[in-house]
Order: C-alpha cells, then sequence, then structure tokens
C-alpha cells in the first residue's frame, strides 16, 4: 500500500482512531506515573462479627491466625487410641423399609398444640445430634434449648422484624411467588407456640486446653448433618419440627443469647406436638428415579 493510500485511510477513518489513540496514551501515562507497590506486612487476623448469611468454603488457616507456634504442633486428638472395629450392633426395627416410612412420614410442622415436651426426650435428641461425623473430630456444635415465654417472645420479635423486610424487599418475587402455595409469611406464631425453640450454632474455632485457638474443618457440612439426625431423632420420638434459616437474624440472635463470637447461627426448629387443627401442604417427593444415579 503506498504513501497516498495509508494517508487516504487515516483520514477516512480518523474519528475511529483517535479514541483508540487517546486511550492507549492514557493507560502509558498511567503506568508510568503509578508508584510502586508498597508491600506490607501481613498482620494478625482480628475476631469480627460474624454473619450467618457469609457462605463458607472452608478457607486456609494460617499458623498465625491459630496463634500456635508451627514448629511445635501437636494434633488435636493427640494421644487417642485405636481398638478392634466390631461392626453395627445396632439397625433400625423393620430395617431400611421401616425407616423410610418414618422419614417420609415427617413433615414441616407450623402451628404446635401447648402439649408439654419430656425434657429428657428433648434432651435425648440432641445427645443423638452430638453422634454426627465432623472434620477432624472437631465436633463443631452448639444447641441452644429455648422453652423461657420470655425469651421465645423476643426471638420471635426479632425474626418477624427482619422477616418483614425480607418478605417486603430482600427477597425476589419470584421467590415470594413460590412460597404462596405454602401459606408462609413474615408472622411466626409458632416460635412463641412451640414448647421448645432448638438453635444450632455452628463453632468456626474453640480453643484448646491451653488456651490456643483449635480450627474446626468443614464446620458448616458438618452440622448440618448433625441437624439431620437431630430431624430422624425428634421423628423417632414422635415430635413434629420446621427447619428455618431466620435471614439476617443470626447477629441479633447470637447477641441475645450472649453466645460466643466463634458461632454461627445454622438453623433454628421449633419443636413440640403439632396443633389438632393444624394443615399440611398435600407434597410429594421425587421418586427415587428422579434423585439416583446409578453407574
Amino acid at each position: 500500500m503506498d504513501l497516498l493510500s495509508q494517508k487516504n485511510l487515516i483520514i477516512e477513518y480518523w474519528q475511529y482512531l483517535l479514541p483508540l489513540f487517546t486511550l492507549g496514551l492514557s493507560i502509558l501515562l498511567l503506568n508510568f506515573s503509578r508508584k510502586p507497590n508498597k508491600v506490607v506486612a501481613p498482620q494478625k487476623s482480628v475476631e469480627k462479627d460474624l454473619d450467618p448469611s457469609e457462605t463458607e468454603s472452608q478457607p486456609r488457616v494460617s499458623d498465625e491466625d491459630l496463634d500456635y507456634d508451627s514448629d511445635a504442633l501437636t494434633p488435636a486428638l493427640e494421644g487417642i487410641l485405636h481398638r478392634p472395629y466390631e461392626g453395627i450392633k445396632n439397625t433400625f426395627p423393620g430395617g431400611i423399609e421401616k425407616f423410610y416410612e418414618m422419614v417420609n412420614d415427617r413433615r414441616s410442622v407450623r402451628k404446635y398444640s401447648t402439649r408439654p415436651v419430656d425434657w429428657k426426650t428433648i434432651e435425648k435428641c440432641i445427645h443423638a445430634a452430638g453422634t454426627g461425623p465432623s472434620g477432624a473430630h472437631t465436633e463443631p456444635w452448639t444447641f441452644c434449648i429455648i422453652s423461657d415465654s420470655e425469651i421465645k417472645q423476643q426471638i420471635r420479635e426479632i425474626i418477624e422484624q427482619e422477616e418483614y423486610t425480607n418478605y417486603a424487599q430482600r427477597m425476589s418475587r419470584q421467590w415470594t411467588t413460590d412460597l404462596t402455595p405454602l401459606k408462609t409469611n413474615y408472622v411466626k406464631e409458632y416460635l412463641t407456640d412451640a414448647p421448645y425453640l432448638v438453635l444450632v450454632f455452628k463453632q468456626a474455632y474453640s480453643y484448646r486446653a491451653d488456651g490456643k485457638k483449635k480450627q474446626h474443618y468443614y464446620n458448616e457440612i458438618s452440622v448440618a448433618i448433625s441437624v439431620g439426625i437431630l430431624l430422624c431423632a425428634f421423628q423417632s420420638a414422635g415430635l413434629n419440627s420446621l427447619v428455618t434459616t431466620p435471614l439476617n437474624c443470626g447477629p441479633a440472635l447470637r447477641t441475645l443469647l450472649q453466645r460466643p463470637a466463634q458461632e454461627k447461627l445454622l438453623v433454628l426448629l421449633p419443636v413440640g406436638y403439632a396443633a389438632d387443627d393444624c394443615e399440611i401442604p398435600d407434597i410429594h417427593r421425587k421418586p427415587v428415579e428422579d434423585i439416583l444415579v446409578k453407574y
């Protein structure tokens, strides 16, 4: 291409070339004027308010965060012995068919009777939930059981205030539309009607006997598994329950119950006996063919 042709192209397309030239010049000047990056020494992490709406991806925790000498590490389960395993000793009466019938009979109940529930039954159900597996056997769960009517009323006020905003502003129109057939709203009468409220907290860490931090690995999934066991325990005891995840209420509820900063609220379950006039949605579960993939 001769010089004249090049000049003609430049004249014809100057309005497109000028912005590109300006952008390139700006980037060049910015790189020359930028100061060298300052290297900042890592600082010791500071405990911050933990929000239950945060998702957990099991972040890497440094030795400095856990406040111990990495040259003198000792396992949290130091001294544990191993023994021969004799196999499963106790199975569900009636086998897996009866177990399926029991768990399939479970329904989420939002209307409770004032019929009292034996405390020993609640305690044994929590004891069963504590048998769940956990990362490095850290057992990162706390079960707070509320029966006091004043505390239940305070919990209800906190949750209903946030739920009003959730339904009115935070939740999408599709979300609230999907909930319409289930007849749910921001009013939570079951929080004061149910004999017991179970608030399950997951622990991000705990403290060793020497006062140093002990990390809890995969604490969210560990606590979630224990909640699954808890639901089965309640069902086996003939108790009804409801799994709720109070959106944006975790910090306020943790403060109300004076729980430590390393705990996050995972779920809240009202527990008791269904009221005589309780109704439930006539829903059906997916057949096994829709949830099972065999290879």
